[in-house]
C-alpha cells in the first residue's frame, strides 16, 4: 500500500521551536517573537495577522540570516534517514506548515517530495505581504487533498505527524496520525503519541501498526 506521510514543521520536525523563532533569533528579536508566539498560541492573533507582524519585524532579513536559522535550528534527529526510508518503500513524504515558504521549501533538499508553507515575498523583502497566501489549519487539509491528487492517493492513504492545534483538522480527516511532542490540543485525536527527539522513532510507531 502506498501512503503519503504529512509532516508539520514547527514543534514537530523542530524540537521545542518554530521557524519564525529561529529566524527572529538571528535578528536579535527574541523578546519580540516570544510575545507574538504567545499571542498566536493563545489565539489572540490569527495566522494572517501573525504573518503581517513577523513580516514587519523582519524588515532587515537577509538570505544569510535564513541560512543560519536553518542550519542552527533544533531539528529532530534522523529526518533525512526517515524520508529516505519512506522513499525506498515507494511512499511519499511532504511537509505542510504555516511557517514561511522560503524556510519550509528548503526541506525538499532533505528528501521531502513536496514542502508547502505560507507564501512570503522573496528575501530580502522588497514587496508587501499578500495575506491570501498565508496558510491556516484548514488550508493544511486542502494541501493534503491536492497532494493526494498529485500522487494518485486519497485521504485514506495519509499519515499525519503534528504537535498542536494547527494540526487538529488534518488529524481529524486522516486514518493514522502521530502526535509528536504534542500539546493538549491533539489529545484524543492521535493514533499514536511520541515524545522525544528522533523522527525515526516516531515513524516506527506507524510502521509497526501496518
Amino acid at each position: 500500500m502506498t501512503r503519503l506521510h504529512l509532516f508539520d514543521l514547527d514543534g514537530t520536525l523542530l524540537h521545542g521551536s518554530a521557524a519564525p523563532v529561529e529566524i527572529s533569533r538571528q535578528l536579535g528579536l527574541d523578546r519580540e517573537i516570544a510575545e507574538l508566539e504567545r499571542d498566536f498560541v493563545t489565539r489572540r492573533v490569527e495566522p494572517a495577522e501573525y504573518a503581517r507582524r513577523v513580516h514587519f519585524l523582519w524588515a532587515e532579513l537577509t538570505v544569510a540570516h535564513v541560512d543560519a536559522a536553518f542550519a542552527e535550528a533544533p531539528w529532530l534527529r534522523r529526518i533525512r534517514e526517515t524520508w529516505d526510508e519512506i522513499r525506498g518503500r515507494g511512499e511519499y513524504c511532504a511537509v505542510v506548515s504555516l511557517s514561511p515558504s522560503f524556510f519550509v521549501e528548503r526541506l525538499t533538499g532533505w528528501g521531502a517530495h513536496a514542502a508547502h508553507g505560507s507564501r512570503f515575498p522573496a528575501v530580502p523583502f522588497t514587496e508587501p505581504l499578500d495575506p491570501t497566501g498565508i496558510l491556516t489549519s484548514a488550508a493544511k487539509v486542502g494541501i493534503a487533498d491536492r497532494l493526494c491528487g498529485q500522487f494518485g492517493l486519497t485521504r485514506a492513504d495519509c499519515v499525519a505527524y503534528g504537535d498542536s492545534l494547527s494540526d487538529a483538522e488534518l488529524f481529524e480527516v486522516v486514518p493514522v496520525s502521530v502526535a509528536v511532542n504534542a500539546d493538549r490540543h491533539l489529545a484524543g485525536l492521535a493514533t499514536h503519541t511520541y515524545a522525544g527527539q528522533d523522527l525515526w522513532d516516531a515513524y516506527e510507531l506507524v510502521c509497526g501498526a501496518r
